[in-house]
């Protein structure tokens, strides 16, 4: 390696860093958009659902605009830059706020389900974060730019479930009113901190450059591994913690102490960010993987053993710690997938895949949980886990395949 190059990585790893913290704080703001919808969107969907069965419909929805935007975000940034299209983005954030308002305001359970929606599009731009501050790191330095990024969350963790517990009745008598409207100005903070970002847009592809067709990446068995990994790490994590708070609530459980399980839960999702990067620097991302799934399953165990508020608390704890060495783990593989000229394609192809599947779970998460209950919910977490292990078992004995 030449003393030119070395440079160059140097220079890049710096912006890289540069780049990473701005979009950790922006990773806290929209990661607390988010976290505030799950602990009060299955609440509020029992209260103005039609049937109590879709009670967590508008979770659901979340999903939908997850799946919905991983492809349109990847075009802005084409097309844009990262930073535009990303404040593009927050005005989702924004609206999420305004129709939930709308929604509680006027107990309206469609308008409830369109502020979910924009919550699932604002959210889906800000999970391509991660691979965002990748985008000028060195192939040492990328599964830590990642890692650092999702460190965000922490602070998500506590900014969302405080907002539920200190706005719930800031606006009486319609509960959430007042929290909604702090959501959508969370939002516009984050837009702020967005315009910081210094990420060059991505360059076309060089003269005789033939780029793979989408069908490429999944002949590729490292690309599979690594998406069915993170779908199932992802599905998981939704499936459960979407039921979760309306299982708490069926418990006799109150609503603050559903909104502070959700909390622990999302400081269980990112504090291990902190050294996650680290640990798949030494053993491979593979290795990290495996313990997240192995996480999953153990938290499902917890949950079947009793349904006091520690049982919920652990069990989501255990549930976070998973979804952050699985998830982490397999955005490090595609990331490693990717040539430099299609990783913004790639990256959304991914994320197209893992949140189709997420919907999938997420909207057979409330029919399960109402139906047959909350330990159904935790049942169906080891089939799952074990393709996810069977996956990464043939996946992780063969190399990607760039050609």
């Amino acid at each position: 390696m030449t003393s030119t190059t070395t440079e160059a990585m140097a220079r890049g790893d710096r912006l890289a860093k540069r780049n990473a913290f701005i979009l950790a704080l922006a990773t806290a703001l929209a990661g607390a958009n988010t976290t505030v919808m799950f602990a009060t969107g299955a609440i509020v969907g029992a209260e103005l659902a039609p049937v109590r069965s879709l009670a967590t419909l508008p979770i659901s929805i979340f999903v939908v605009g997850l799946a919905a935007a991983s492809l349109p975000v990847g075009m802005l940034v084409r097309r844009f830059g990262r930073r535009t299209a990303y404040q593009i983005a927050t005005g989702a954030g924004v609206l999420t706020g305004l129709f939930g308002y709308l929604g509680v305001t006027y107990a309206s359970f469609p308008i409830f389900c369109l502020a979910t929606f924009s919550a699932g599009f604002y959210a889906s731009a800000a999970q391509s974060y991660r691979f965002a501050a990748a985008d000028t790191a060195s192939d040492s330095f990328r599964p830590k730019a990642i890692s650092w990024v999702m460190t965000g969350g922490v602070i998500a963790g506590v900014v969302g479930p405080q907002l539920v517990v200190w706005t719930k009745e800031a606006l009486p008598p319609v509960l959430f009113a007042g929290t909604y409207i702090g959501q959508a100005v969370v939002a516009l903070l984050a837009g702020v901190i967005l315009s910081f970002v210094d990420i060059p847009k991505p360059k076309a592809p060089a003269a005789g450059t033939v780029s793979r067709p989408t069908s490429a990446y999944f002949r590729d068995p490292a690309f599979v591994t690594a998406v069915v990994c993170g779908a199932a790490t992802y599905m998981l994590m939704n499936f459960v913690m979407t039921a979760a708070p309306l299982a708490m609530i069926g418990c006799n459980h109150s609503i603050d102490a559903a909104a502070y399980g959700i909390q622990w839960h999302v400081i269980a999702m990112y504090a291990p960010s902190f050294f996650t990067g680290s640990l798949i620097a030494r053993y491979g991302a593979p290795r990290i993987v495996a313990v997240g799934l192995a996480l999953t399953a153990i938290s499902a165990v917890v949950a079947l053993t009793g349904i006091t508020v520690p049982h919920f608390y652990l069990a989501l704890i255990l549930l976070g710690l998973g979804w952050n060495f699985g998830y982490i783990g397999a955005s490090a593989m595609v990331a490693a997938t990717a040539r430099p000229e299609e990783r913004t394609r790639v990256q959304s192809v991914n994320d197209f895949c893992v949140f189709g599947v997420m919907a999938i779970g997420s909207f057979s998460s409330g029919q399960i949980v109402t139906t047959y209950g909350w330990d159904m919910v935790n049942w169906v977490v080891f089939p799952i886990v074990a393709v996810a292990a069977v996956a990464l078992l043939v996946g992780s004995r063969r190399r990607p395949a760039l050609a």
